[in-house]
């Protein structure tokens, strides 16, 4: 597959749906925010068109077009297409998951949020960079989707809450898109169960909606406590899927080390 920079859509990526919720919104946010990847199967007339960021990937276009080395890249991504290509990527990676997942789209009223007495919970500002950073691995997926901590706190587009300068807990746009805007949110796991996430979630939703934008929420089916934030956040369930995770080593890798 060939790469294609952020700001360089190729004009198979009208492929991909415009205005639309949940990881949907990936194509969008590539653009938007320059953060991410498209690729190619040719750069003329091409007939498999993927955009990948954040560990995510939508791909389309006809399977029978790309090889398995080609699909490689996409190794330990999440990866949302059409079933015809299954088979591609079954034969492309020694693990080929599937994964049902919920989608919610943002429509009532949250709950409101008990923060606790010295937690202070506000939008995040470019100089909060260094404190998001500093945060362990438990929170460090968050900002993948926009290149980084540096990248995150300068978007506008997420909240934090904080004790004594430590970021305790996040919620931001991880795929900014037209029309939705699709929320993730992460808590350091010793600070769980304090309406942290809560009152994230809800700044931000409150930022997404004086936008013009509408929220969604996408979780794993068997994440309990990913469902009820969202609920309690003013999420209802829109819809029902599956996608697949890929890899983590495809099988074009394991030819090569055998070489």
């Amino acid at each position: 597959m060939i790469p294609h920079p952020p700001h360089r859509p190729p004009s198979a990526a009208r492929t991909f749906p415009s205005a639309a919720p949940g990881t949907a919104a990936l194509a969008e946010h590539v653009v938007a925010a320059g953060h991410g990847r498209w690729w190619t199967d040719r750069a003329d007339r091409p007939r498999v068109v993927a955009v990948s960021c954040g560990g995510h990937v939508l791909l389309a276009g006809d399977p029978t077009a790309v090889t398995s080395a080609e699909l490689a890249p996409f190794a330990g991504h999440c990866v949302e297409t059409p079933d015809r290509f299954l088979p591609a990527l079954g034969g492309a990676f020694e693990q080929l998951v599937p994964w049902e997942r919920m989608l919610y789209v943002h429509r009532a009223e949250p709950v409101p949020p008990h923060v606790p007495r010295g937690v202070t919970v506000r939008r995040l500002t470019p100089e909060d960079a260094p404190a998001l950073a500093a945060r362990d691995a438990s929170l460090a997926w968050i900002h993948g989707s926009w290149g980084g901590p540096t990248g995150l706190a300068a978007s506008g587009v997420a909240w934090a809450a904080f004790r004594r300068g430590r970021v305790l807990a996040v919620a931001c746009t991880r795929f900014l898109g037209s029309r939705y805007e699709d929320v993730a949110s992460a808590t350091a796991p010793d600070e769980r169960r304090r309406h942290l996430a809560l009152a994230c979630v809800a700044g931000l939703t409150a930022d997404i909606a004086a936008r013009g934008h509408r929220a969604s929420w996408g979780c794993s089916r068997d994440n309990r406590p990913s469902r009820l934030l969202a609920w309690t956040a003013g999420f209802r369930l829109a819809h029902e899927y599956v996608h697949h995770v890929a890899g983590p080593v495809s099988r074009a890798s394991r030819s090569a080390e055998a070489a």
